[in-house]
C-alpha cells in the first residue's frame, strides 16, 4: 500500500512541469499541464522538511506577487515537491543564529506573506502530505481549503510547549476557522492531530483516500473548481472573505457589497455564455471575460 501511495503522488507530481528552470529555489510556481487553470505553489527545502527559513519566505512571498497578477489561474495548490512533507514551520536552527532585530523581522513578514496568501483573488487549496506544524499550520490556515494525506499524523501548533504562541495569524485564523472552544484547546494542549482527527476537528476539509495522496486529491478538488467561471470565483471569494471581515452589526454591510460584487457579474460574456450553454445542454468555455 505504501509503494502505490507513492507512486500515485509521484505520478501526480508528474503532471506538473517546472516555469523556472533553476529547482534549487526553496520555493516556486509550477503551471499543471494537463489544466493551465491550476498552478501549484511549491515548497523545496526536503533536507528540512520545508521549514520556513530567511530564503524560502522571500522566495515564497515573490512567488505569491507574481501569481496574484495571472489571471489563468482559478485554482492553486500549496504544496511539498517532497513525499511526506508539507512544511514543519519556521527554522530554529536558523533562528538560533538570528539577533532580536532580525527575527522581529522575520516574524512580520512571515505574517505579511500569509496575509498576501489569503487574499489571494484565486481560490487556494493546502495540500497537507505530512506534518503542518506551528507556522506550517498556520500557513495552511490563510489557504481556503486544506486537504491532508490519509497517513499523516502530525498537525498542530505547539508553539505553548515551546515557550511562545502561534505568532504569525494563527490564533486568530484558528479562532474565525474552529470556534473559540476549539482553537483555546488545540493552542493551549499543543496536541498533534491524525488527518482523521484533524477532519473531525475542522482543521482540515479533506482527507485523501487510503493509497493517495493529498495532493492527488487537492488535483481532483482544483479541477472541480477550475470548471467555474473565473470572474465569478473572484467574486465570490471576495464576498465571502468580506463576512468574516466585518462584525455582526456590520451584517447589512456584507449584504451590501455581495450584492455589488453580483451585480457585475450580470453583463460579463461569462455569464452570457453560461447562459448559453445551459440552454443547448453543453458545458459552458469561460474566458475570464
Amino acid at each position: 500500500m505504501f509503494r502505490l501511495s507513492i507512486s500515485l503522488q509521484r505520478t501526480a507530481r508528474a503532471r506538473c512541469r517546472f516555469i523556472s528552470t533553476v529547482t534549487s529555489k526553496e520555493a516556486f510556481l509550477e503551471p499543471f499541464v494537463s489544466d493551465p487553470a491550476i498552478a501549484c505553489l511549491s515548497l523545496n527545502r526536503p533536507q528540512a522538511k520545508n521549514a520556513i527559513s530567511l530564503r524560502l519566505l522571500q522566495e515564497f512571498q515573490d512567488c505569491l506577487e507574481m501569481v496574484k497578477y495571472d489571471k489563468r489561474v482559478r485554482a492553486l495548490i500549496v504544496r511539498s515537491t517532497t513525499v511526506g512533507s508539507f512544511c514543519a514551520g519556521a527554522d530554529l536552527a536558523e533562528r538560533r543564529t538570528m539577533t532580536q532585530v532580525q527575527i522581529a523581522k522575520f516574524l512580520a513578514d512571515l505574517r505579511s506573506a500569509l496575509g498576501q496568501l489569503e487574499s489571494l483573488p484565486m481560490p487556494t487549496i493546502a495540500a497537507i502530505d505530512g506534518p503542518a506544524l506551528g507556522g506550517g499550520l498556520e500557513l495552511s490556515f490563510a489557504c481556503d481549503l486544506r486537504v491532508a494525506g490519509h497517513s499523516v499524523t502530525k498537525i498542530g501548533l505547539p508553539e505553548t510547549r515551546l515557550g511562545i504562541i502561534p505568532g504569525a495569524g494563527g490564533t486568530q485564523r484558528a479562532v474565525r476557522l474552529l470556534g473559540l472552544s476549539k482553537a483555546k484547546d488545540l493552542i493551549f494542549t499543543a496536541r498533534l492531530l491524525t488527518a482523521s482527527e484533524a477532519l473531525k476537528w475542522g482543521v482540515v476539509d479533506y482527507v485523501s483516500s487510503e493509497g493517495s495522496s493529498a495532493f492527488d486529491r487537492a488535483v481532483i478538488l482544483a479541477k472541480d473548481i477550475a470548471k467555474s467561471a473565473p470572474l465569478a470565483l473572484r467574486a465570490a471569494k471576495q464576498a465571502i472573505s468580506r463576512a468574516s471581515d466585518l462584525s455582526l452589526e456590520s451584517g447589512k454591510l456584507c449584504l451590501d457589497f455581495e450584492r455589488a460584487s453580483y451585480e457585475v457579474l450580470l453583463s460579463t460574456k461569462d455569464r452570457l455564455e453560461a447562459l448559453e450553454a445551459f440552454k443547448e445542454k453543453r458545458p459552458p468555455v469561460f474566458k475570464g471575460e
